[in-house]
């Protein structure tokens, strides 16, 4: 059925249309007509709501599924249901531990199952069982599908693998994802070092520990060539340190996970387990340095960080609980609060035009005759996520059963469509 989309602003800096109000009508796939106003011909869907945003199609750089092997905590196919709900056509699914990314065959496994309507990004791991101890199989993985190379949270420790690692990466046109965090000196630490943790006695994982290891990445990086991108930076220094490096003309680009545009550590201060991250929520200079760095595009990406953890794994002492939450559904309503005054439009940019940029992808625009690859939205709409409406197996959300800014309306990709309550 065709679907008309009426009265919405484009957020699109690729299309001529970009901060217009238009209808826009999808027919087989296709963006067919964009005008100021479309009477429609035949019966169609129509959509239609307070403030209506289009964009391009999100895509989120940074995603767990656990599938296969913890599919109690997340499923390929939940995963892919809460990334619709979430605004987002595509998904990057990295690996760890024993849901890694090895080889080809996980990588074919994990594009099979696909739905079509939310495209599946894998990301390989740069090592084998991403223990940081010897390259994985980055060549075969390639030529099956990944498009680049990630460890997850766990850094590459070791100086001259984290080196092969980007060389043989960029040898293969691909690149390396790192995570950053000394874990010689943020061993045990449970959230942002500072007055906080102090307070609730608690041990920090210091912004220095992230840095020291961004300014390694990047010193190694400059001296072997390639690209590096960091997939989640969460201090007002690391983001200077991107600054700088960009400023040199360095191969490198970076994201930040949506919840640390949103919160900084007070969020912590009733020891609830869903605040427990990795990186940590820090302070409230950091947060507002890391919404300017997205504004002035020195952050390229804002991304889920999507993490399920079953209960087991979070009700637990706070010392004890591991690190995570789920973020796919309610990504955009930390960028709706984050932004709700200005700096939307790079926000939207963030999610959608920039993953691709990164990811060597081809450049959409919302125009007429292209594919239709969209996503619908409102700043001004509020959303709740419930034990109703989570698609992920996973509970592991601060956000359960509160309302919060901004709502996603629906999803177009690949001739389907998924449209939420």
């Amino acid at each position: 059925m065709p679907i008309l989309i009426k009265q919405a602003t484009v957020l699109d800096k690729n299309s001529e249309f970009a901060g217009k109000k238009v209808d826009i009508m999808i027919d087989g796939g296709k963006i067919t007509e964009i005008k100021k106003s479309i009477s429609p011909k035949t019966n169609c869907k129509i959509i239609e709501g307070d403030e209506l945003y289009v964009s391009n199609g999100w895509m989120d750089m940074q995603s767990v599924f656990c599938d296969p092997v913890l599919e109690h905590k997340e499923t390929i196919e939940s995963g892919l249901k809460a990334a619709a709900a979430g605004g987002f056509t595509s998904v990057c699914v990295h690996g760890y531990d024993q849901c890694s990314i090895n080889n080809k065959s996980t990588v074919e496994y994990i594009l099979n199952k696909t739905d079509k309507l939310v495209d599946v990004v894998p990301i390989g791991s740069i090592t084998v069982k991403t223990e940081g101890k010897e390259l994985a199989e980055m060549f075969d993985m390639k030529t099956a599908g990944a498009v680049a190379f990630s460890d997850h949270k766990h850094p590459i420790t070791h100086s001259g693998l984290f080196i092969r690692a980007v060389q043989y990466a960029n040898n293969i046109n691909s690149f390396i994802i790192a995570h950053c965090n000394d874990q010689h000196i943020s061993h045990g630490g449970q959230m942002n070092e500072g007055e906080t943790s102090t307070s609730l006695g608690l041990k920090g994982m210091p912004a220095i520990a992230e840095e020291l290891m961004l300014e390694r990445n990047i010193g190694l990086l400059e001296y072997a060539g390639g690209k590096v991108h960091i997939p989640t930076i969460s201090t007002a220094g690391s983001v200077d340190i991107i600054k700088k490096a960009k400023a040199k003309g360095m191969n490198v680009t970076a994201g930040v996970a949506a919840i640390n545009l949103m919160y900084d550590d007070s969020m912590l201060n009733d020891f609830d387990s869903n605040y427990k991250l990795d990186p940590p929520l820090r302070t409230k200079k950091d947060v507002e340095a890391l919404r300017k760095a997205i504004e002035n595009g020195t952050i390229d990406v804002i991304v889920s960080d999507h993490n399920p953890q079953d209960t087991e794994s979070k009700e637990l002492e706070f010392d004890l609980a591991d690190f995570g939450i789920i973020n796919l559904q309610t990504t955009f309503n930390c960028v709706a609060e984050a932004f709700k005054n200005h700096g939307l439009e790079e926000a939207v940019e963030a999610l959608s035009n920039k993953p691709r940029a990164i990811l060597g992808m081809e450049q959409r625009a919302i125009k007429e005759d292209a594919d239709a690859n969209l996503t619908i939205f409102s700043i001004k709409q509020t959303s709740t996520l419930s034990d109703k409406n989570n698609y992920s197996r996973s509970k592991n959300s601060p956000f359960l059963n509160k309302t919060l800014q901004g709502k996603v309306i629906g999803i177009i990709n690949g001739g389907k469509s998924s449209f939420n309550a």
